[in-house]
């Protein structure tokens, strides 16, 4: 297989007629179930979700999936458990189109929100909660250096 070039960039307006047409194809809406908040997030990405960094990922430059990171705390989010708050960050990620399903283009994705996290000031740790179902998923985070807590229910990555 030829090697190919995975990169993020920053999401633009014009990529959100693309990112809207992902979330509803079967194998994103099975774990993306409210597409219109996606949606939300990504129209108010400068002001309301600063906080969030969103990507969209590209092959040998054809966009093929998204990714995003943030700082947990400032999500509200509580499904963390009792691990610490301080220095944690979170992932989102996803493949939208299908013939980059299955090809290790996930890792790639994870692999660099991960470098970006570790760029942040004061990251510790990376934590992930995808749906105990989604084994494509829960797999690739275990392949990018993830270790399941059992006792929090979550994929920790420490930095």
């Amino acid at each position: 297989m030829a090697e190919h070039t995975m990169t993020l960039r920053p999401i633009q307006q014009t990529d959100l007629p693309l990112f809207r047409s992902w979330l509803a194809l079967p194998h994103v809406a099975k774990w993306y179930t409210e597409p219109e908040d996606w949606l939300y997030e990504l129209e108010h990405r400068e002001d309301e979700f600063r906080w969030l960094h969103h990507f969209i990922a590209e092959c040998d430059g054809v966009p093929f999936g998204f990714g995003q990171f943030y700082e947990y705390r400032l999500s509200g989010e509580t499904w963390h458990g009792t691990l610490p708050l301080e220095g944690a960050y979170s992932i989102d990620y996803l493949i939208g189109e299908t013939e980059y399903l299955n090809k290790g283009f996930g890792k790639q994705i994870v692999l660099e929100l991960i470098r970006r996290i570790h760029q942040q000031a004061g990251a510790t740790r990376v934590l992930v909660q995808p749906e105990p179902e989604n084994a494509a998923s829960c797999h690739t985070l275990l392949s990018a250096g993830f270790r399941f807590d059992a006792e929090n229910e979550v994929y920790v990555l420490d930095l």
